[in-house]
């Protein structure tokens, strides 16, 4: 079996297997997003997807309707965006489990690096020089485990280009791993 197909049947296996066990705390999250801030539950924004074609992506809203659509560094003192609950998905990263979904659609992976804005022309071009953009993006990635939002643009783009060297099967279950634990204890979150 190729890498690809290997990581294919790993993404859908997994990302089946995260739906089931992170269904009741999507809904939960969904009703609380309802109450707390009223329709819509979920943004649906474009990205840059594998090869820069563009793709769609499910998270639950965190800000309130009408907010810019710009990358989380660039709302890091920005404030009166957020829904009540906004922070704390974003904290914990509640907000990105729809992503499940486009995971399994094959539009992302859940190791790789993040999705990037079709505006963030800088982490793309960086990526562009480095061959970051051949890579389906990710749930997670080897920059979030590293840091997420903590890291500088370039220091998070060669992170990205680690990984694009060095795919593997045991790679991916490690920053899986790694990831549960930034999230855990929020290492780089904002």
């Amino acid at each position: 079996m190729s890498r690809e197909t290997t990581k294919r049947v790993f993404d859908v296996v997994m990302g089946a297997v995260a739906v089931v066990i992170t269904m009741p705390l999507m809904v939960m999250t969904a009703v609380t997003v309802l109450v707390t801030s009223g329709r819509p539950v979920f943004l649906v924004q474009e990205r840059v997807g594998g090869n820069e074609r563009p793709i769609r992506v499910v998270k639950f809203r965190t800000m309130h309707r009408g907010a810019p659509v710009v990358a989380k560094s660039e709302l890091r003192v920005t404030a009166g965006l957020y829904t009540p609950l906004g922070p704390f998905l974003r904290k914990t990263s509640l907000d990105e489990l729809p992503q499940l979904w486009n995971v399994l659609r094959g539009e992302m992976s859940l190791v790789g690096p993040r999705p990037a804005l079709p505006s963030q022309a800088d982490l793309l071009a960086l990526r562009r020089a480095t061959g970051v953009t051949a890579l389906k993006p990710g749930l997670t990635g080897l920059a979030q485990v590293l840091g997420r939002e903590s890291l500088t643009l370039s220091t998070k783009v060669r992170a990205e280009a680690l990984y694009a060297r060095r795919v593997s099967l045991r790679l991916d279950v490690g920053i899986l791993l790694w990831t549960i634990r930034a999230v855990l204890f929020g290492r780089g979150a904002y």
